[in-house]
C-alpha cells in the first residue's frame, strides 16, 4: 500500500516536470520572437527620427561631422586593457568614399552639435553634411553665407519643385503615352507585314499607320525640346555647400529631395520630418540603388502577388480536398495520394521556381506568344517571368497546405448534417455546395492564412519567375487591358536581400533593410488578421451544433 501510493506521487510529480518544461519552451519561444520584432521596431521605425549632428575635433587636428551610430569596446593593440571607440555616419560618399568612420574616444578632443550643420538628403550619392556657403542662379549669386542661404532656400525649392513636377508629368504621362501608342502601332504594323497575301487595304492601312508614327515622332520631338527647356530651367540653381573638413561641393537644387538643420528643430519639427520620411518610404518609388526612396511598387507588388496567388490556390485546394474527401474511392491510391500531398509540403522552395520556369514560362508562356502575340517575337510578351507565373508557382508551393486543412475542414463536417439534407430531397452536390462547403470555410480559411503567410515571405522561387531588382513600371495602369499581369514586378522579401545583400554600400543600406522586414511583417499580419475576420465571421454563421 505504502509502495504504491509513493508511486502515484512520483507519477504525480513527473507530469508537472513535463508541463513545466513545455511551458518554459513556450515561454523562451515568445521571448526569442518578442526580442526579434523589438529589434526590427526599434531600428525600423528609427531611421526615419532626424538624429543630432555632432562635430567631433581630434587630437591631431581632422574634425568630422557626423551623427553617432554606435559604439564597442576594443582591446588595445599592446594588450593592456580595452578602449572604447564610436562609429560615426559622416555621409558625404562622394567627398570622403565612404559613410561611416571609426574614432577612438581617447582621440577626441572635444565634442560640438553645431546649430548651423545642414542635412541634405539628395536623388544620388546619398547624405550631405555641411555648411551652406552660396546659393547661385546661372552663376549670378543669390544668397552667400549660411543663414542667408537657409533663408532664401524655401523660396528657389519651391520654384525647382514645381519644374520638377511638370518634368515628372511629361515623363511618367506624356512621353510614356506616346511610346505606348508607338509601340502598338509598329506591332499593328507588323502583323499586316507578316500577311502573305496582302490586300490593297492592308497597304492602305500600312501608309496610314506611316503617317500616325510619323505624326506621334514630330509629337516626341516637341516633348523632348520642352523637357530639355525645364530641365535647363530647374539647373540654374546650385548651391555651394562646405563640408567641416573644408571640401567644398557644387550640388543642384533640383537634386536635392529635402534638407534641414536637426541641432535646430523642436520636438514637433522633427515629428514633421518623421512624418514626411515615412510617407515618402511607403509611397514613393526607390532610388539610389534601392537604398534610398520609398518602397511602394515593392508593396504593391507583394500584395498583388499574394492576392492572384490566393484566386489561384483555394479553388484548386479544394477541388482537390473535395474529391480526396467526398467522392474518390478509399483505398490504396488515395492512400498513395494523400502520402504524395503531404511529401509535396516539404520539397524545396527552389524546385518550385524551377518547375514554374520550365513550365508556366516556357511552355505556357511560349504557346500564348507563338498563338496570340506572334507580331511581337521574338521579344517574348508572356514568355518571360511576370507576376501571373511567379503568383501561380507560390499557388502550387502552397496547394498542399489548403488541400489538407480543407480535408480536415470536410471531415469535421458530421456525417448527420449530411444524411438530413439528402433526407429533405437535395442532390449530392447541392447537399456538398450548400451546407458541407460553408460548413468547412473556417477550415478552408485557415489554410489559406497559412498559404498567405508562406506566400509572402518566399524569394527563392520569384528571382526566377519574374522578381526584379527595379520595375518603375507596376502591373496596373491606365492602358488597355489595364492589368498587366505578364509584367515583371518588385517584391518585399526580394527587396530585402537585394538591398542587405547586393548593395553597393551594406552598411549604409542596413536601415532600410530594417524598415523594409518591419513592413512586410505589417503586410502579413494585415492580410492573416482579414483572413481570419472572415473565417471568424464564416465560423459564427455555419456553426454546427452536434446532437
Amino acid at each position: 500500500m505504502e509502495k504504491s501510493k509513493k508511486t502515484k506521487k512520483y507519477k504525480q510529480s513527473d507530469g508537472h516536470i513535463w508541463i513545466w518544461l513545455t511551458a518554459l519552451s513556450t515561454a523562451i519561444g515568445l521571448f526569442m520572437i518578442g526580442g526579434l520584432l523589438i529589434l526590427i521596431l526599434s531600428n525600423g521605425l528609427g531611421i526615419f527620427w532626424p538624429s543630432h549632428l555632432q562635430q567631433f575635433k581630434l587630437k591631431n587636428g581632422s574634425i568630422y561631422l557626423g551623427e553617432e551610430w554606435e559604439q564597442e569596446k576594443v582591446k588595445n593593440e599592446d594588450g593592456s586593457g580595452n578602449s572604447e571607440r564610436l562609429r560615426i555616419k559622416i555621409a558625404n560618399r562622394d567627398i570622403y568614399g565612404l559613410d561611416f568612420k571609426w574614432i577612438d574616444k581617447a582621440d577626441i578632443e572635444s565634442i560640438i552639435e553645431p546649430d548651423s550643420a545642414l542635412v541634405l538628403e539628395r536623388m544620388a550619392w546619398g547624405q550631405f553634411y555641411g555648411f551652406a556657403s552660396k546659393l547661385t542662379d546661372n552663376d549670378q549669386l543669390l544668397a552667400a553665407g549660411n543663414s542667408a542661404v537657409i533663408a532664401a532656400l524655401p523660396k528657389y525649392m519651391d520654384e525647382v519643385g514645381k519644374l520638377q513636377e511638370k518634368i515628372n508629368r511629361i515623363e511618367k504621362v506624356e512621353i510614356k503615352d506616346i511610346s505606348y501608342q508607338t509601340d502598338a502601332l509598329r506591332l499593328q504594323q507588323k502583323s499586316i507585314e507578316q500577311k502573305e497575301d496582302k490586300t490593297d487595304s492592308d497597304n492602305q492601312d500600312i501608309v496610314k499607320i506611316d503617317a500616325q508614327l510619323q505624326e506621334l515622332h514630330e509629337q516626341f520631338s516637341e516633348t523632348e525640346q520642352q523637357l530639355i527647356k525645364l530641365r535647363t530651367e530647374a539647373n540654374r540653381y546650385i548651391l555651394e555647400m562646405l563640408a567641416v573638413s573644408g571640401e567644398p561641393k557644387s550640388i543642384l537644387l533640383a537634386d536635392i529631395v529635402r534638407y534641414f538643420q536637426p541641432n535646430d528643430m523642436n520636438v514637433l519639427q522633427k515629428s514633421g520630418l518623421y512624418i514626411a520620411r515615412l510617407w515618402e518610404f511607403l509611397s514613393d518609388a526607390p532610388r539610389e540603388a534601392n537604398m534610398e526612396g520609398g518602397v511602394l511598387p515593392a508593396i504593391f507588388g507583394t500584395v498583388l502577388m499574394v492576392i492572384i496567388m490566393s484566386i489561384a490556390v483555394v479553388p484548386l485546394g479544394v477541388l482537390a480536398a473535395v474529391y480526396l474527401r467526398e467522392y474518390a474511392k478509399q483505398g490504396l491510391f488515395v492512400r498513395v495520394l494523400r502520402i504524395a500531398v503531404n511529401n509535396l509540403a516539404g520539397v524545396p522552395s527552389i524546385v518550385y521556381g524551377i518547375f514554374g520556369l520550365g513550365f508556366f514560362v516556357y511552355v505556357i508562356g511560349g504557346s500564348i506568344d507563338r498563338l496570340f502575340f506572334a507580331e511581337s517575337l521574338p521579344n517574348p510578351t508572356y514568355g518571360t517571368g511576370g507576376i501571373l507565373w511567379a503568383s501561380l508557382t507560390l499557388a502550387l508551393l502552397t496547394v498542399p497546405v489548403v488541400i489538407v486543412t480543407a480535408e480536415e475542414g470536410l471531415a469535421a463536417v458530421p456525417r448527420s448534417v449530411r444524411e438530413g439534407s439528402l433526407a429533405l430531397g437535395a442532390t449530392k452536390f447541392e447537399t456538398l455546395w450548400r451546407v458541407v462547403l460553408p460548413s468547412a470555410s473556417p477550415s478552408i480559411f485557415t489554410g489559406l492564412i497559412l498559404a498567405v503567410a508562406r506566400a509572402a515571405g518566399e524569394v527563392a522561387p520569384l528571382m526566377v519567375t519574374g522578381v526584379v531588382k527595379l520595375a518603375p513600371s507596376l502591373p496596373i495602369d491606365g492602358y488597355f487591358p489595364y492589368i498587366h499581369l505578364e509584367r515583371k514586378f518588385m517584391h518585399l522579401g526580394f527587396h530585402i536581400y537585394d538591398v542587405g545583400f547586393q548593395s553597393p554600400n551594406v552598411e549604409a543600406a542596413l536601415p532600410m533593410v530594417y524598415a523594409t522586414t518591419l513592413l512586410l511583417i505589417f503586410i502579413v499580419v494585415a492580410l492573416n488578421l482579414s483572413a481570419v475576420f472572415l473565417r471568424k465571421r464564416l465560423q459564427q454563421r455555419f456553426a454546427v451544433t452536434h446532437l
